[in-house]
């Protein structure tokens, strides 16, 4: 039975940052920036990164649900952990059942669609397929006007339900450098962009996509959405030179969002299925240091209703940042003074970590199955009738809540002042006492709804480790 994607999910960082605002105090520099300040790039919120991007994105795309899933595929440049299981830990904070197996993917800006071909070929088996990119550029460069953070997920399976067949594909391994990131480093040093043009994109990924063609039994003129993750001016080229109308290569969503690294191919085809048609073939190109190249075709089951945000719901959802330094401060790219409350020992006590993994990670707390009274953490005895070992597993990351009391505390540390905190209610029952997150001041009150999200609690600078934890922020109705 032949394998392809049986749904789609994505997330866009609620923050937006203008180029023109970035062009406002970088054009001293460089002056031909300003030619590049139109529309805006997303960015993270400072306790957002690749990893809470994919877990946001694979929720998209579950929508909820639990599918017998065997394999989780995180890909990303830009993970936090080097020597740990990220995909590890992102599902363990979806909840997915241990036996999963989980691989993390890297390297390559092309190492989602790397991913992508193999899992089609190899098995037709249920797979989550994740890509999330947090890229960092020099202030001032091209890329930091360029780049934008994003996370897409890719629901993998055969059957009645594939909402788009997998047809064909290919791969082509070429070590031509058009950027690279030595370890240690954080920003990309990026070569030429007429080499990349010529020797890169105008020679590498005709000669994949005919060998794609061939494996698929189609011809170029078949393509109905050319997916390319490349400017777009180089895109409308590489038609021409394939015999594609350029009129069928896809949004590659510069204005709204920005170049998503390995997300980006994914992205843009989550984009394109939102708005998709039976029959319709779809091309799919990843390009770094090689390139990829696969064929979809979509089926009838593209038609069944979805309740997910997607590409263009996220996008729609944005709140403008029209600070340039705080943002710098958020990827630490600048040094800020703050203060005397900043200094504190942040250090993980591993081995409470791991008894309560499920807790911490997972969100998971207990719901007495004597007077239903949710609670969290789950304890032997209930909060409220006083029942012994009543408590069952009670996922709260899944639940809708209300603001019950909040604090504005402008003297406490936040990496983004003030901090934010106060009493939360659950709609099954049960509160906490949480920090509140992509909340601007003054947007909190009583009674606002709120959504779980997971996110970077805080940074142990002196041991190189993050912790994560879940956090309400604003519901998407809000």
């Amino acid at each position: 039975m032949t394998a392809g994607i049986l749904g789609w999910g994505a997330y866009v960082p609620r923050l937006r940052l203008p180029r023109a605002r970035i062009v406002e105090h970088t054009a001293w520099l460089n002056p031909a920036l300003r030619h590049q300040a139109r529309g805006e790039r997303a960015i993270c919120n400072w306790d957002e990164d690749a990893l809470t991007m994919a877990v946001e994105a694979a929720r998209d795309c579950l929508q909820g649900e639990r599918p017998p899933l065997t394999d989780f595929q995180l890909a990303s440049t830009t993970l936090p952990f080097a020597d740990r299981s990220n995909a590890g830990l992102a599902a363990a904070a979806l909840d997915l059942d241990e036996s999963v197996m989980t691989r993390d993917g890297g390297g390559s800006l092309r190492c989602a669609t790397t991913a992508l071909l193999a899992s089609l070929r190899s098995s037709a088996s249920e797979g989550l397929l994740v890509a999330a990119e947090h890229r960092l550029a020099r202030a001032g460069s091209a890329g930091e006007l360029r780049y934008g953070d994003a996370a897409a997920a890719l629901h993998l399976g055969s059957g009645e339900a594939v909402v788009a067949r997998f047809l064909g594909g290919a791969s082509l391994a070429r070590d031509l450098v058009d950027h690279y990131r030595a370890s240690g480093e954080r920003h990309d040093y990026p070569l030429e962009e007429r080499w990349i043009r010529d020797e890169g994109y105008l020679k590498i990924v005709p000669e994949v996509c005919e060998q794609a063609f061939r494996d698929a039994g189609l011809a170029a003129d078949a393509v109905d959405s050319l997916i390319f993750p490349g400017p777009a001016r180089v895109g409308q080229a590489l038609c021409r030179k394939l015999g594609i109308d350029p009129a069928r290569l896809a949004d590659d969503l510069a204005a709204g969002c920005g170049h998503a690294g390995s997300a980006q191919p994914l992205l843009m085809l989550a984009h394109v299925l939102e708005e998709a048609c039976p029959g319709q073939v779809m091309l799919v190109l990843g390009f770094g240091q090689g390139a990829d190249a696969l064929l979809f075709r979509v089926t009838d089951a593209i038609t069944r209703p979805r309740q997910n945000l997607g590409v263009a719901g996220h996008l729609a959802l944005r709140r403008e940042e029209t600070e340039y330094l705080r943002y710098l401060s958020f990827t630490g790219q600048v040094d800020i003074e703050w203060g005397a409350r900043a200094e504190h020992d942040k250090r993980t006590a591993q081995s409470v970590h791991f008894r309560k993994r499920r807790a911490i990670t997972a969100f998971v707390g207990g719901r007495c199955s004597a007077c239903g009274t949710a609670q969290f953490p789950r304890t032997r005895a209930c909060v409220h009738c006083g029942a012994i070992d009543t408590q069952e597993e009670h996922r709260f990351a899944d639940s809708t809540a209300r603001v019950k009391s909040y604090t504005e505390d402008w003297q406490a540390h936040s990496p983004s002042p003030p901090l934010m905190y106060g009493s939360v209610g659950f709609a099954e029952g049960g509160s906490l006492m949480m920090e509140f997150t992509d909340f601007a001041p003054g947007e909190l009150s009583v009674g606002t709804p709120l959504r779980m999200v997971f996110r970077i609690k805080d940074v142990d600078d002196k041991r190189g480790f993050t912790r994560y934890f879940w956090k309400p922020a604003p519901a998407r109705n809000a």
